[in-house]
């Protein structure tokens, strides 16, 4: 069995959440807390490498942990991007270039030396290890975009929203209308939900003097967290209902 979710709406809601999570308590750990981007960094780094372990273990495709990795490479790819940018003083174009770089090296070597980006049937270690070293650089990435579009392009934090959920919708209509490859949409749709994702946290967290909702970090992270979390209790029992809970409890 795949170690993946299939790729349906639910899936893109559930991505979409989980990147917004991600940007709102990255900046809480940071921000908030005052912990620090580059202490952040590790501590979520290490996050990641422990959750990941714990998916690469796992036999097949398990709600709760997929989407726990989901979560923390976005966390992480927050204040990575953040520590990159504003610590290191390389600036959101120079730091969006790097990621860019690393993100398409990844995946190119993914395509030569496996033949294929497809995601639907992952289940050797090493296209799992290339999925989520890809995740993790378009989460990053996808940081410094959404920062930039709201910062630096002058479009704001809703305006930035706006503009890559315009582009989110073309990705779809291509989907439905054109014979554009589908694993080059859900690249291109799995990047673009970062910087929405980021953007929409800086919508729900910033202040309405900076053109955001005011909800703070941590009242958006616990909104968002509980949302996520009945996602994932649904799909945890539409799982368990699929291959059976023994087999389920056996993984």
């Amino acid at each position: 069995m795949s170690k993946l979710p299939q790729i349906t709406a639910f899936f893109w809601i559930m991505k979409i959440c989980a990147t917004t999570l991600g940007e709102t308590a990255g900046d809480l750990l940071s921000m908030t807390l005052n912990v620090g981007y580059a202490v952040s960094s590790t501590i979520l780094i290490g996050v990641f490498l422990a959750s990941l372990v714990s998916q690469l273990m796992s036999k097949s495709y398990n709600p709760l942990l997929y989407w726990t990795v989901i979560l923390s490479t976005s966390t992480a790819g927050t204040t990575m991007s953040d520590y990159m940018n504003r610590t290191l003083g390389l600036g959101y174009t120079i730091g969006s270039t790097i990621l860019l770089t690393l993100l398409l090296a990844t995946l190119a070597y993914w395509r030569f030396s496996i033949g294929s980006l497809c995601v639907k049937n992952v289940k050797t270690p090493k296209i799992e290890l290339l999925y989520w070293t890809a995740i993790l650089f378009s989460n990053t990435l996808g940081t410094a975009l959404g920062d930039f579009l709201a910062d630096t392009s002058g479009l704001g934090f809703a305006g930035g929203a706006f503009l890559i959920s315009s582009l989110l919708a073309v990705v779809l209509a291509a989907h439905y209308f054109t014979q554009i490859s589908e694993v080059l949409l859900f690249w291109v749709a799995f990047v673009l939900t970062r910087p929405f994702g980021a953007t929409l946290g800086d919508v729900l967290t910033k202040s309405h003097e900076k053109g955001g909702l005011n909800f703070g970090t941590i009242g958006s992270s616990i909104v968002l967290l509980s949302i996520l979390g009945v996602c994932v209790a649904f799909t945890t029992f539409k799982q368990r209902r699929l291959i059976g809970p023994e087999s389920y409890n056996n993984e």
